[in-house]
């Protein structure tokens, strides 16, 4: 076997190892919220002050208030709201939705999504990425799966005549979601309107009044 070779493999090898996340090296890592210390996650809590609450959280059987413009709300269990799912890469959500409220078009940078159908019945899809900017979409009905590649664009719109309510799973502790529309049109400071209406290719008066609204 030539040295290219076996250079290539070890490589390859190299590339295969560092793609993945690292695996727990304890039973558990319990969050540490109020951990001066800044890492890539949150600091381990002392092992022996762990106690069977920061493994629990309660409450997800509640309906999220959808009284908002979107006609949806978001009730998140992750790092932040239960401990200790740190360093353990999942976390999840239940998702409420009023007649033809939408789950607005957005992304998580850090999870794929998992979306699974409680109550109702849903339009959904995700687009992918440049060039082919392509939709794949579906109805799901109660009992239905569907998953979300990590990074891609989403969203879910309950298409039927009552509320629905959907639960989903996230490959990540913290997987973050980053809305379209709010992050364009609502940054802080604004993003240049000359910039948004060359993007867009619509009038400048037209980017000032979207705008607005966020």
């Amino acid at each position: 076997m030539s040295r290219f070779l076996i250079f290539s493999l070890w490589l390859a090898t190299c590339l295969i190892v560092y793609a993945s996340d690292p695996s727990p090296l304890q039973d558990f890592c319990v969050a540490d919220a109020n951990s001066p210390v800044l890492v890539n996650g949150l600091v381990c809590k002392d092992p022996k002050l762990v106690k069977a609450d920061d493994f629990l959280f309660r409450g997800l059987n509640l309906m999220g208030n959808t009284t908002n413009d979107v006609g949806s709300n978001v009730t998140a269990v992750n790092v932040a709201q239960l401990p200790g799912l740190n360093t353990l890469g999942i976390s999840m959500v239940r998702i409420d939705f009023a007649p033809m409220g939408i789950n607005a078009p957005h992304t998580h940078p850090r999870a794929t999504e998992i979306f699974t159908v409680i109550e109702g019945r849903f339009l959904v899809g995700f687009v992918t990425s440049n060039l082919e900017n392509r939709l794949i979409s579906k109805v799901l009905e109660v009992g239905d799966v569907f998953v979300f590649p990590e990074g891609l664009i989403h969203f879910q719109q309950n298409i039927g005549h009552g509320n629905a309510v959907a639960i989903a799973a996230l490959s990540s502790q913290n997987p973050g979601a980053i809305t379209i529309a709010n992050a364009v049109f609502g940054s802080n400071p604004d993003i240049p309107g000359d910039i948004l209406a060359k993007a867009f290719q619509v009038d400048i008066n037209l980017v000032n009044k979207i705008q607005s609204k966020f």
